[in-house]
């Protein structure tokens, strides 16, 4: 059976999206950072804008507290944050993203960048500029992009 054509543009879209993260993935790899995957990358944004206990992190991104959990063990493990006494309750511990953790964050952001430039090249910078504005059109009344893409992560089941 033939796919339709809405279906067709989701996956190109979704397939377009892949294409990015594995290429900054591979790259991210070759320099250091292996095993990042876009939900981390997702997860110390979200930490370093506040989300600084698991419930906060969970609720930014639309996943569980286990969810979450599973997902700070893992930049734990990578060595991306780490949990710090909360000053006014000891029993607490926030969330901090440490310094290799604000490098790997400022060096995806650069790779992304690298990729777009490529995909300019391919099909003209005005192209995909013409792109961009269409699809921020498009996309402009839904939730920030960090909460779609967690809503994705999850829906294809993606964990820690």
């Amino acid at each position: 059976m033939a796919r339709s054509p809405g279906a067709e543009l989701a996956l190109l879209l979704l397939g377009g999206f892949q294409s990015m993260v594995d290429d900054v993935h591979s790259e991210l790899a070759h320099r250091g950072h292996p095993g990042v995957r876009a939900s981390h990358e997702f997860a110390l944004r979200a930490i370093d804008e506040g989300a600084d206990t698991a419930s906060e992190l969970g609720r930014r991104l639309s996943v569980s507290k286990q969810g979450a959990a599973r997902t700070i063990t893992a930049l734990e493990k990578l060595g991306y944050v780490e949990r710090e006494p909360d000053p006014s309750d000891a029993r607490l511990k926030r969330l901090r993203v440490t310094d290799r953790g604000h490098d790997m964050m400022t060096l995806g952001a650069s790779l992304f960048d690298d990729v777009r430039e490529r995909w300019a090249a391919y099909m003209g910078p005005d192209q995909l500029k013409t792109l961009e504005a269409h699809l921020a059109q498009l996309v402009a009344n839904r939730p920030s992009s960090v909460d779609a893409a967690a809503r994705l992560n999850e829906d294809l089941g993606e964990s820690a």
